[in-house]
């Protein structure tokens, strides 16, 4: 059995790890929202208002802190005022970008923001900057949140809202460098200027977050803040990283496994890159990186139409997402929003509906066991381990044999372990610098088979379980079973 040792400094705690990093993303896109948030007031499926009700319980258990609405690509083809006052009068619109379905419109800025409300999660809503105006996201920001006698706040009186929403997060449109209009960074620097001129506080403060790059590229960020100058209305910068695949959703070689784990962590390059170039022209980091797009995204399910992103969600990807988790909760410092693409139905998401029918998936139960390192501080985590050889695209590469992330709050440290040897468990030696523990109680994510996932007939397939700690003769001792997520709360004497 492979041996390892995990360090963590307890007496260095470093920056909270924001609750926002936790967030969470929906588009009109596929069964995303409709047949997956919204089924209408006359739906047999229970509901509240039109919004499923199984879906609300599920994300509540979660804690959703943020919602990113309603795209996506979708957002910079969007029109707000289509989306409120009576449901039958609202226009069908055609969805360009997601196979050329009809918009219904019936789920808009009320019902977005009536979920929100539901589940517990502020809003954060991407404005269309692609196909819109200044003045049409100026009298979004005003119809949402103004407390006054205005001709768009009494309209959201006439829809059923007399009090503002209070929305802050606002997104100065999406992906701008391709399906948000093409632009070159310094024409959407303009742009963003333009539009954000406009955008008052009304009577809530706006967090207002600008389009970043695709990855790793530098190069866009620069360009953007070179234009943006010492303009300074600005409060977060937004990057997007998906790791892609290897294989498909559901088929894969353990070589396949180890790639798209291997991956996943290369998501750390775009955290430390990004934020190294936006530091040498905002030092006092005024300016937040976020990175409001990430996840897997594996070829089309057969079956299925392409264009509506809908995939299966294994036990790898809830590896995928914890070893994401981890590497925000280390660079806290760096990043204070994270956004997984997306909610329901679509892309790596945390819950499936099908009919009445709803499930959580894998990656679903690694947010629910990280709840603990929200608002918690992260602490410094050193894994000792032998790591992993596999192949990729004919050429050797190294996965480590463990990694995780930890964090203190109060006389408590959370730890998060994943250990993606698909073979053997690793025990380890578990080191707080000095400090005792009282209690050890731990829940781990796994199964014997690397391809297993929850389904309709199944939706317990791949659930966690409390496991046991080893606290003998004062020193903690833990077996890390293969493919697994272990999270272990430490209360400290």
């Amino acid at each position: 059995m492979p041996r390892a040792r995990v360090v963590v400094s307890v007496e260095d705690p470093g920056a909270v790890i924001e609750a926002n990093l936790y967030g969470h993303f929906a588009e009109h896109l596929g069964a995303g929202i409709y047949g997956g948030i919204w089924v209408g007031e006359d739906s047999s499926i229970p509901n509240i208002g039109g919004i499923r009700r199984d879906v609300v319980d599920a994300l509540r258990r979660i804690r959703v802190p943020v919602l990113r609405w309603p795209g996506g690509g979708f957002a910079d083809d969007y029109h707000w005022r289509d989306g409120i006052g009576p449901r039958k009068r609202r226009p069908r619109r055609v969805n360009i970008w997601w196979g050329n379905t009809v918009e219904t419109n019936a789920f808009g800025t009320h019902e977005f923001l009536q979920f929100c409300r539901l589940i517990g999660a502020q809003p954060y809503i991407c404005g269309n900057v692609g196909t819109g105006s200044p003045r049409e996201m100026r009298d979004w920001v005003e119809y949402c949140n103004f407390a006054g006698d205005s001709t768009l706040a009494h309209g959201r009186g006439l829809n059923g809202s007399h009090e503002p929403f209070g929305v802050r997060y606002w997104g100065v449109g999406n992906e701008s460098w391709g399906c948000g209009g093409n632009f070159a960074p310094e024409d959407y620097a303009a742009e963003y200027c333009r539009f954000s001129t406009y955008l008052r506080d009304f009577d809530t403060p706006l967090y207002l977050i600008a389009c970043g790059p695709c990855g790793y590229d530098t190069d866009w960020t620069r360009r953007f803040f070179e234009k943006l100058g010492s303009y300074r209305q600005l409060h977060g910068f937004a990057a997007h990283h998906y790791c892609g695949t290897a294989g498909t959703a559901t088929e894969y070689t353990a070589d396949q496994w180890y790639e798209l784990l291997w991956g996943c962590q290369q998501i750390e390059r775009t955290i430390c890159e990004q934020r190294a170039v936006m530091d040498e022209y905002d030092s006092e980091r005024r300016i937040a990186l976020i990175v409001d797009e990430w996840g897997t995204w594996h070829p089309p399910t057969p079956g299925r139409n392409p264009h509506h992103l809908w995939q299966q969600n294994t036990l790898r990807d809830a590896l995928v997402a914890a070893l994401t988790l981890d590497l925000f909760n280390r660079h806290a410092d760096k990043i204070s929003m994270a956004n997984i693409a997306q909610l329901v139905n679509v892309l790596q998401s945390v819950i499936l509906t099908e009919g009445d029918r709803m499930l959580t998936t894998p990656t679903y139960h690694v947010y629910d066991m990280y709840q603990a390192h929200q608002g918690a501080r992260s602490l410094p985590a050193a894994f000792e381990a032998d790591g992993i050889a596999f192949q990729a695209s004919g050429s050797q590469r190294e996965l480590p044999g463990l990694s995780g992330s930890a964090s203190l709050r109060g006389s408590v440290v959370t730890l998060s372990v994943v250990n993606p040897c698909v073979c053997e468990p690793t025990e380890a030696e578990i080191d707080l610098c000095g400090h005792a523990v009282s209690e050890a109680a731990a829940t781990v994510l796994n199964a014997s088979d690397i391809h297993a996932h929850n389904t309709f007939d199944a939706p317990k397939a791949v659930t966690p379980r409390s496991v046991a700690v080893s606290l003998s003769g004062g020193a903690l001792h833990h077996s890390f079973a293969p493919v697994s997520i272990t999270v272990l709360r430490l209360a400290l004497s």
